[in-house]
């Protein structure tokens, strides 16, 4: 009995354990460079109605193309006399709802389905699997426009067509950790206790098996902001007159020479929350990788 408790014990404190060396790996220089750059930009775009000089869709008449610095527009103006800076501002909104909201509906419909393809038999498994493989035989961004052509461009949409292409994703990830987890001596001690399927599935094998997909977030939700920025830059994105930073990209080219902040600055912004993003989510699949070795 003593054996089967401890056991069953096993699962939380092993648990606090690697959350613990997980805080302290993401404490590396990368780590907090990755939360930084992402703590800015958020705040960035929390505080966008306060921060932007001018309305995003205002226009100045006889102010088009105008220089930076030029009659209180920092960054200058666009095609359509419209504040730059002010749009970059709130197109930095697009880009976060896009990468959290979108990819966390797709994080948790992916872990239902892996966990369930993991706990469920060979039939069920085997037909959520191939569901999956049909979806991954498709790229993402092939993916993501026959979304966008279903149902129409749109902020909605756009969610709607990244959440589908990380539910394979995050459903892979979460089936491979669930297939190990319930193997290990804390689930079959909670089997002999005559613990029920789903008590199981949800209190023992899903809190332990969640932790890789945790760290697979961050480096999804830039996968998804660049994928947004892609629709948006060849006009499959957020609809006229909404600021987005790939619309910015898109719309830029043909004024480079006379309005070069134009394009750097959504590009640059764009290129530092995608590898913030990037370097939090190495800090975190190091730290999984450093709670696999010490466990």
């Amino acid at each position: 009995m003593s054996d089967t408790v401890s056991c069953a014990a096993d699962g939380p404190a092993a648990r606090a354990s690697r959350y613990r060396r997980l805080r302290s790996v993401i404490a590396t220089p990368s780590g907090l460079f990755g939360l930084g750059g992402v703590a800015i930009i958020s705040l960035m775009a929390l505080l966008a109605p306060w921060l932007a000089p001018f309305d995003p869709d205002m226009q100045f008449a006889g102010l088009r193309l105008v220089p930076a610095g030029v009659a209180g527009h920092l960054l200058g103006t666009d095609e359509l006399s419209r504040d730059i800076l002010s749009r970059v501002l709130f197109g930095a909104r697009v880009s976060l709802l896009v990468g959290f909201a979108s990819v966390g509906a797709g994080a948790v419909l992916g872990i239902i389905v892996g966990l369930l393809a993991g706990m469920g038999g060979r039939w069920l498994d085997a037909a959520l699997m191939r569901g999956c493989d049909i979806l991954l035989a498709y790229p993402g961004v092939l993916l993501a426009v026959m979304t966008v052509a279903i149902m129409g461009a749109g902020l909605v949409q756009i969610c709607v067509a990244v959440a589908v292409v990380n539910i394979p994703v995050f459903a892979r990830l979460m089936r491979a950790s669930v297939l190990r987890e319930r193997e290990l001596d804390y689930v079959r001690a909670a089997v002999v206790q005559g613990s029920g399927v789903w008590r199981i599935m949800l209190r023992h094998v899903m809190p332990n098996s969640i932790g890789v997909v945790v760290t697979q977030l961050a480096s999804a939700a830039g996968h998804g902001i660049l994928l947004e920025a892609s629709l948006s830059f060849i006009g499959l994105g957020i609809k006229p007159p909404a600021a987005s930073w790939g619309s910015m990209l898109s719309n830029s080219r043909d004024y480079l020479a006379v309005a070069p902040l134009y394009a750097v600055v959504p590009g640059l912004l764009l290129l530092l929350l995608v590898l913030a993003l990037n370097q939090l989510g190495d800090a975190m699949h190091k730290g999984l990788d450093t709670m696999g070795r010490s466990s």
